[in-house]
Order: structure tokens, then sequence, then C-alpha cells
């Protein structure tokens, strides 16, 4: 399958925010000398008077932006998935997801697409991190159009703290422009009988992909994009389990408690059912080239469609 076209969600990300900008005065934005990477400038370029620089001090970048929150502004802080959510996660913790603050942090650079940067800065872990803290939403929008949508979501949202994850490497494009984001909504894309593949970010093109390729095999797989890891959408993921029988997860991340644990602790409380997990397995990325890595590390459409035949066999064993 051809996609159309591609664009960035760091992109849709920066462009969103500063139109926001305009909508709402209480929008505050804070970065960690990453202006240009996060694609904060262009906020920067339109509302200088409400962007701040914090330098290279996440935790202080953290811990105001709470304090902006709890003064009636919405704060939204970036940098790099490695520093937003491991370098600076005791203040997270601490002084927003503790007293449940609202905070946004959106990070961008996430995943094995960092490509050269390396294993250094290509988070695998920012979900687990992240969705273990009570009172934090996490979001993995699955192209360009779904992040801005969930950027729009998030500014007018004052619940509570959510983590958005972007990433540096531009995605197809699924979604009309029109598409709205609903909070804790999975949304099937494809319908199928014999496997439910539950994704997220860009696994979800590589799945749709996948889909075809399977079908040509005589598989019929059901294509759920699962934006929002926590909260996450029970009742959409144990009906096409229950329709299917077997689940396979597709994520840019360590398959340990990212999507897939998600997903399997749901089963084995609700629905046990079999699972085959998606992503990278208890090891550090490397440099190299974003697509090659991907493949490498078994997260491309042919590897995608080996671990789906390997789901159905343990259907029919």
């Amino acid at each position: 399958m051809t996609f159309e076209k591609t664009a960035g969600t760091r992109d849709a990300y920066g462009k969103t925010l500063a139109a926001l900008g305009h909508e709402d005065a209480r929008i505050v934005v804070l970065t960690a000398d990453l202006a240009g990477s996060t694609k904060t400038g262009d906020f920067a370029a339109e509302h200088p008077d409400r962007f701040f620089n914090m330098g290279v001090a996440e935790a202080n970048m953290v811990g105001t932006a709470a304090g902006m929150a709890m003064s009636g502004f919405r704060p939204f802080v970036s940098t790099f998935a490695m520093f937003a959510t491991g370098k600076v996660w005791e203040q997270i913790r601490q002084v927003v997801a503790y007293p449940n603050v609202p905070v946004r942090i959106v990070a961008t650079h996430a995943g094995l697409t960092v490509g050269e940067d390396g294993a250094s800065h290509q988070m695998l872990e920012d979900i687990a991190n992240m969705r273990v803290l009570p009172n934090l939403r996490v979001i993995v929008p699955a192209d360009a159009v779904e992040a801005a949508a969930a950027i729009r979501y998030v500014a007018a949202d004052d619940s509570g703290p959510v983590y958005v994850r972007l990433s540096r490497a531009p995605f197809p494009v699924l979604h009309a422009d029109d598409y709205e984001f609903q909070l804790g909504k999975a949304e099937v894309l494809a319908h199928g009988s014999d496997v439910t593949i539950a994704c997220c970010g860009i696994m979800v093109s590589v799945a749709i992909e996948a889909r075809e390729r399977l079908a040509d095999a005589g598989i019929h797989a059901e294509v759920i994009n699962v934006s929002t890891i926590k909260p996450l959408d029970r009742e959409t993921i144990l009906a096409s389990a229950r329709k299917t029988g077997v689940v396979v997860t597709a994520e840019e991340h360590q398959i340990t408690n990212g999507l897939g644990s998600a997903v399997c602790e749901l089963l084995a409380e609700e629905l046990p059912t079999p699972v085959v997990r998606v992503g990278v397995d208890d090891r550090f990325g490397q440099s190299g080239n974003a697509e090659a890595l991907l493949s490498h590390y078994g997260l491309d459409v042919a590897g995608l469609t080996v671990a789906v035949q390997q789901a159905i066999a343990k259907k029919t064993a």
C-alpha cells in the first residue's frame, strides 16, 4: 500500500500550538533549549511573551510549569522524550502527577526513529515511565492529523496532567483533516475476523500495510489504533479480542510496560486470550537509518506479518 502523503507529528504540534496561542491567552510554552527540534519555536515566533526557554534544566522547567498551571495558565512543556520522561521523572511524579496539576508534557524524538542519534536518545521506555504514574494520561498519536487534534483536545482540558508522545520522523497520514480526537477511545480502522492488531504511533500505518499482505494469505486482520494508552479503551479491545480470539500488539517501544503490557493486563483479568507483542524486546537501540532500524527490530511490515502468523498458530494450537 502506498500512502498519499507523510507528515511529522512534531511539525503538526508546532503549527497547532502556535495557532492555539491566538485563541487562548492562558497557553504558555516552556522548552529546555530545544525550540527548533521540538517545533515549539513556531509558538515562540508568534507569542514571544508567553514562551520560556528554561535552558538545559528540565527539572526546573517542570516545576515552573506546575506553578504556572496552579496559577491559572495552561502550560505545555517540551523536550526530547529521553529527557522529558527519564531525566525529570521525579519532578513529574512529585509536582505534577501527585497534586494532579494540568501540565501538558509533549515530548518529541521518541522511539527508534530518532535514527542516527543512537541508543542514548532513542527513548523506548517513556510510555512505561508515564503510564505507571497515577493521574497521568498517555497519548501516542498515529499521524500528524491525530497529533494536531490531540493537542487541541489537551489544550482545553484542565482535568489533570497528560503525556503526548511524538516522533522525529514523518509518518504516513491516515486521517482526514476533520478528524476529532477522543481521549480514551480506540479507533477501529479496519474490521477483521481472524486476528486483532492493536497498535499505536507509527506502527498503525505499518499495521494497515501488513493487513493487505495478510489478506493475500487469507488472514483477515482487525486493526485498532490505540492512541490513548491510558486510560485504555477496555470495551473496544475486549470486543475485538472476543471476536477474533487472538491479539497482536505493536509499538515503537519496549514490549514491557507499554501498550502490549496494558493489553495483556486487561485480557488476563477479563478475557484470557493469546497475545503476541511486537516491539523492542529488552534491548537498547543503536545508531542507524530510521527505516533500517525498524526493520532490524522487526517493527516493519515483514516483522509484523510474521508475528501475526505466530499469533494465529497459538490460536489454533
